[in-house]
């Protein structure tokens, strides 16, 4: 599947156009345009065809296909062409109107070949991109927004130049042409605007990524641009730089800013051994590490191109604009010419004309097309800012719906690891460490820890023995020192066989857990524990953050079929873990979420996946899935209801009631400001707090 940018994309009904001409090329197997990020995922077989005879398939129509690396730079342009086309225009339509104004409030009269000139400079020089509309109509039989355009501001030229022409007393309507021109070349501006907006998360990950890297080679230190650094490269870290490549620490220790990728806002302690990650920023120290990743396998790169993809990616909610958009030029072009028909044969030729341009000119595919892409490109860059990447647009819409979410209790709900929760005293502690010092048992291991982190001495032991399942045993000046389970969920400390104190050993839960879990009910999901644990621990942890349902002593390969038992409750469910060793369980839930410490989980292994982060990020990403769907669903009925209400008002079907009529100048207003209303009801998400 390759991704490629499309030039010269102007409405929603110019992507259903791309997709059916791109689909009939021999070798295609699947094609999907996005009107909102303006990109086609093109699946194809390279032995049969390429992206050179795709593009020269759709060039005739007005279409190319062009390289993504270049596409900031095709945004920049038609932006540029937009503004100088809205630079002209403009000044005309304010000169069309004092016009107007002077002959309908003074009755001064201006010679009729000034708004002719004005008109026919408008049309065939600012306005030429609708009349190849046309002409692409005529020839090819394809319509778009440019053609509805076209053909409504060329009949009111052509009509008002024979009035001229004549010399009949009929009415003129060059001022139509000039203004309606004006507010669509006006409206496409600022929707090219917003668009490129909406975009600014991809932006914004770019711009972390270095130019240069400072290497160590053959003894000495080299700058080189950050294409030539290869694998095993040492690369020089020093105090305020950003790092260049994904790899790991071989000397020195610093505190590393991940915040930029992974929403957190604390620096990170990072020495001998740890990973770092491109993208993020050494505060103070310095340090060297090796190079494991480079170019496109980067954590960065990679969260790119997650991004990039989901972006361009169609929710479901979507399919219904889609097959509107499909049929819409053709359905309004046959509504115009039905209304022109309608008041020719009233006797009102005059009104079937004003109506006729009216429909062609109000009737926007545009406001449907932007409605769900612009609302996702800003939902998932948003997510993708504090540590939230999502797959595609279809898992923010299953989300949305999720009604219960499984909980993975180890990691997810608690810190992961065993600590130390209680000591009867420091002597206690500091005899279990000195003969636990010789175990790896993670027991043992905290225990240690904590014995180091409160300042604790520990002794050196001989004959240290260890007791399978139970604990071990060594010498301390002479007396035996025991330390074990005896039963209970403590750790007894013996000394010359008689106990001293005990020590409690437990997997503390995170601070963040119980919070996460009071607002997930209060948004109405049910909260469900599973975990390989006795039912005592799951009980007493379940008791504690308020979750009324779990299930305990679930091997890895059992959750997912606890994942299908819920949904055949009729439940729609979400499942949080690790995205390895739950992989068949995540695929099997409506939404699989992937907790991810930074750089050690693949981001590919779930629908989303929480960077770095605790429970509270998949509150988070719950919220950011309802506020976009709401966004999309606001966007929705506006296209809808304007579409529903324009329509037939340009028609003239409320003037023999009302004697309503929308003037075609106020219709192409109408129109242009459309889209643009979409498009910042979207923007309105970034203000949103998720």
């Amino acid at each position: 599947m390759a991704i490629y940018r499309i030039k010269g994309m102007h409405c929603a009904s110019c992507a259903t156009i791309i997709e059916k001409e791109l689909g009939k090329a021999a070798g295609v197997n699947a094609v999907s345009v996005n009107f909102g990020t303006e990109k086609a995922k093109i699946e194809f077989d390279p032995a049969v065809t390429d992206a050179h005879k795709l593009s020269e398939r759709i060039e005739p129509l007005g279409y190319s296909l062009g390289n993504l690396s270049h596409a900031d730079h095709h945004g920049e342009e038609n932006l540029r062409v937009l503004k100088s086309r809205t630079l002209t225009s403009l000044p005309l339509a304010g000169a069309a109107i004092v016009i107007m104004t002077l002959e309908f409030l003074f009755e001064i009269s201006v010679p009729m070949a000034i708004p002719a000139v004005l008109a026919a400079y408008m049309l065939f020089v600012v306005g030429r991109p609708y009349l190849m509309g046309i002409h692409r109509f005529a020839r090819y039989g394809k319509a778009n927004m440019d053609t509805l355009i076209g053909i409504g501001t060329s009949a009111a030229f052509f009509y008002s130049l024979t009035v001229m022409i004549l010399g009949s007393s009929l009415g003129t309507y060059f001022d139509v042409t000039i203004i309606v021109i004006a507010f669509i070349t006006l409206g496409n501006y600022l929707e090219a605007r917003s668009k490129q907006k909406t975009g600014d998360a991809i932006e914004k990950l770019l711009n972390l990524q270095a130019k240069t890297a400072l290497v160590r080679r053959d003894g000495r230190e080299t700058e080189v641009p950050i294409t030539e650094v290869t694998h095993g490269d040492l690369i020089i870290i020093k105090p305020g730089a950003k790092i260049p490549v994904d790899g790991e620490i071989i000397e020195g220790a610093s505190y590393i800013d991940e915040s930029m990728i992974t929403g957190e806002p604390m620096p990170v302690s990072k020495k001998v051994g740890d990973t770092v990650a491109a993208g993020t920023l050494n505060t103070s120290g310095s340090f060297v590490f090796k190079a494991t990743k480079v170019g496109s396998e980067t954590m960065l790169s990679s969260i790119i191109r997650m991004v990039e993809e989901a972006q361009g990616s169609k929710a479901p909610i979507q399919a219904l604009a889609d097959k509107i958009s499909s049929v819409f030029v053709p359905v309004v072009l046959g509504l115009a010419v039905l209304a022109f028909t309608t008041w020719f044969m009233a006797g009102f030729p005059s009104l079937g004309l004003i109506s006729f341009v009216a429909v062609l000119v109000i009737a926007c595919p545009c406001a449907l097309g932007l409605a769900t892409p612009t609302a996702i490109i800003v939902g998932v860059g948003k997510g993708a800012g504090v540590g939230i990447l999502v797959k595609d647009a279809a898992t923010l819409e299953k989300l949305y719906k999720v009604d219960t979410v499984i909980v993975d209790k180890t990691g997810t709900l608690t810190i992961g690891k065993p600590t130390v929760s209680f000591a009867t005293s420091d002597e206690t502690l500091s005899l279990a460490a000195s003969v636990d010092t010789n175990s790896e048992h993670p027991i043992a291991i905290a225990i240690v820890n904590e014995a180091k982190h409160r300042g604790l001495e520990i002794k050196k032991v001989s004959e240290y023995k260890r007791i399978p399942g139970v604990g071990g045993e060594a010498l301390l000046d002479g007396e035996r020192i025991f330390v074990g389970h005896k039963g209970g969920d403590y750790v007894e400390v013996e000394k010359g066989g008689a106990e001293i104190g005990k020590i409690k050993v437990s997997d503390a839960i995170r601070p963040a857990s119980k919070l996460a879990v009071e607002e997930l009910k209060r948004m109405g999901i049910k909260v469900v524990m599973i975990t390989g644990d006795s039912k005592d621990v799951a009980e007493k942890v379940s008791k504690e953050l308020g979750i009324e349902e779990y299930f305990a002593r679930v091997m890895p390969f059992d959750k997912y079929e606890k994942v299908k038992e819920l949904q055949e409750r009729g439940l729609k469910v979400a499942m949080v873990g690790d995205g390895i060793n739950d992989a068949p369980a995540l695929a099997q839930a409506d939404v699989g979420i992937a907790m991810a410490t930074g750089t050690d989980v693949a981001i590919e292994s779930a629908g989303i996946t929480l960077l770095h982060g605790d429970i509270s990020k998949l509150v988070k990403a719950i919220h950011l899935s309802r506020i976009t769907m709401r966004g999309i669903k606001q966007n929705l009925f506006w296209a809808f209801f304007y579409n529903i209400v324009g329509i037939p008002l340009a028609a003239g079907a409320f003037y023999p009631l009302f004697g309503w009529l929308l003037n075609p100048a106020f219709a192409g207003l109408a129109m242009a400001f459309s889209s643009v209303s979409v498009v910042g009801n979207s923007l309105r998400l970034k203000t949103k707090k998720i």
